[in-house]
């Protein structure tokens, strides 16, 4: 069985984004929810390390909105149609972890990117880090409805549609952070037919912990280059 695509998740597996994701939502919550501010600041956008486990708790980016940060649903869609804007105009770094752009550009497959992050915020980054080249195709939040995000397999099946001309018989590899990542690539694979196999990789350099996750990644990665001895060994 040989490896026919790589599909990644964007914040906390390509990009360590957590402080401008965090400066962002602080903007979006004095726009929407200015109740959220100052003194009662949700305790996960206080530092890095709450931000990691409540992001690594949520369902998704609404569950995290509503369920850990206190907003209504109303105002959890009002700050969805925001945060491309946002995250366009914020100017917080975010850097490539660490043996991404080699390991990137070793891959000869075809790459794409499923993100709850925004796609031209991260075409942008890709541009900055001489990467674009490399990704096939890109699907953003916005560029999928609202009620299809992850864990839905809508914006995997709509990458791979992208990524070939035929979907059949192909073995891919999705890599993510979060237990909503692993659900995702068992929902690709349950929804496309024909034969194809979805492999799950959880990363675990960026803080993931997998022992309490009800879905299990069928490999985990502790660096970005364990990915090429693994591809090297389906071939």
């Amino acid at each position: 069985m040989k490896i026919d695509a790589i599909l990644w998740d964007y914040d906390g597996t390509l990009v360590n984004s957590v402080p401008k994701n965090i400066d962002i939502t602080k903007q979006i919550l004095s726009v929407v929810a200015p109740r959220l501010t100052g003194v009662h600041l949700p305790k996960q956008l206080e530092n890095e390390k709450d931000y990691h486990i409540a992001n690594h708790q949520s369902k998704n980016w609404q569950d995290l909105y509503i369920n850990y940060y206190g907003m209504t649903e109303s105002e959890m869609l009002l700050a969805g149609t925001l945060w491309t804007e946002y995250q366009l105009k914020n100017l917080t770094p975010v850097a490539l972890y660490s043996e991404i752009k080699e390991t990137i550009n070793q891959i000869t497959l075809p790459q794409g990117i499923c993100s709850q992050n925004s796609s031209e915020n991260i075409n942008q980054v890709l541009k900055k880090y001489n990467l674009s080249h490399k990704f096939n195709s890109i699907i953003g939040y916005d560029d999928i409805p609202s009620n299809m995000q992850k864990p839905s397999s809508f914006s995997g099946i709509k990458c791979l549609n992208q990524i070939f001309k035929t979907l059949k018989n192909k073995t891919i590899i999705y890599i993510g952070d979060h237990e909503g990542d692993i659900e995702f690539a068992r929902n690709i694979e349950n929804d496309i037919t024909n034969d194809n196999k979805v492999i799950s990789i959880a990363v675990k350099y960026s803080g993931a912990i997998t022992n309490s996750w009800s879905y299990k990644p069928d490999f985990e990665l502790e660096s970005p280059k364990e990915l090429l001895t693994m591809i090297k060994n389906y071939s």
